[in-house]
């Protein structure tokens, strides 16, 4: 397990410990996370998983896929260095502990 922190629109924190090779979509939709639609369920085909990473975590996790960067290019709220989609990042143990901020909107 992995103990993720997800920081919902409204501020409230959820620390979920999310299985390892679960995506951080999963571990927020199976938790019931507030802010995470995930319409698409997991397939890379709408943005609306998301999510910003702690940004001291970004050298962690491996770059957006070329599909992942285009489906970014269509995210409802503000853009930032530390996007991505919730659906493409998996729960490793080198994610222990970050930090997930989902924007206040996602459609």
């Amino acid at each position: 397990m992995v103990m993720i922190t997800y920081v919902e629109p409204n501020g409230g924190r959820q620390e979920i410990d999310v299985p390892e090779g679960w995506s951080l979509m999963q571990g927020a939709m199976s938790n019931g996370v507030d802010g995470m639609e995930a319409e698409c369920g997991g397939s890379c085909a709408c943005a609306t998983c998301h999510c910003y990473i702690d940004e001291a975590a970004l050298a962690r996790i491996p770059p957006a896929a070329d599909n992942e960067a285009a489906m970014l290019e269509n995210v409802v709220a503000e853009r930032r260095p530390n996007s991505r989609l919730a659906c493409q990042v998996k729960a490793t143990a080198a994610l222990e502990g970050i930090l997930v901020e989902l924007p206040a909107a996602q459609s």
